[in-house]
């Protein structure tokens, strides 16, 4: 079921959100703790066909107790959105279809950016940043998410 608002976010106690940071080679995962304060990196999956990344997540999933998913949503920095929004939304709707889960986009406008910033900041080798950055910034994703609910809570 695909949201439009955090407030329609409904979880079962216990219940972890996944963040994804969905690009076109790889998909970054983050993990909530089961009280929705923190996000975690966890896994960077290498994107092959639909299938295999339905099969990725879906181990994902069914180890770590996951209620909601929340994907990285790339609008144009003036809000509006464009062909990677697209893209997104196709990806959400075929996850849709596998896992019987509510799926929120959120607003990643510049999370890529900040987690390179950081990343450089720290001395960290371009080789080591390029197999960290989309596990990272899907944790900057799904914290902003996770923020967002706990102030409306």
């Amino acid at each position: 079921m695909l949201l439009s608002n955090i407030r329609n976010l409904k979880l079962n106690p216990g219940a972890r959100l996944l963040g994804l940071d969905v690009g076109s080679k790889t998909i970054g995962v983050a993990i909530s703790d089961k009280n929705h304060q923190m996000a975690t990196p966890i896994i960077l999956i290498q994107r092959k066909n639909l299938n295999e990344d339905i099969n990725s997540l879906k181990m994902v999933i069914d180890r770590r107790n996951v209620g909601g998913i929340v994907i990285g949503y790339p609008l144009n920095m003036d809000g509006t959105e464009g062909r990677m929004c697209q893209s997104i939304r196709q990806f959400a709707s075929n996850i849709d279809k596998s896992f019987n889960l509510p799926i929120l986009f959120w607003d990643e406008r510049m999370s890529t950016i900040a987690v390179n910033k950081q990343l450089i900041s720290l001395d960290i080798s371009r080789n080591k940043r390029k197999k960290i950055v989309d596990k990272e910034a899907a944790t900057l994703i799904l914290q902003g998410a996770i923020d967002h609910l706990n102030q409306l809570i």
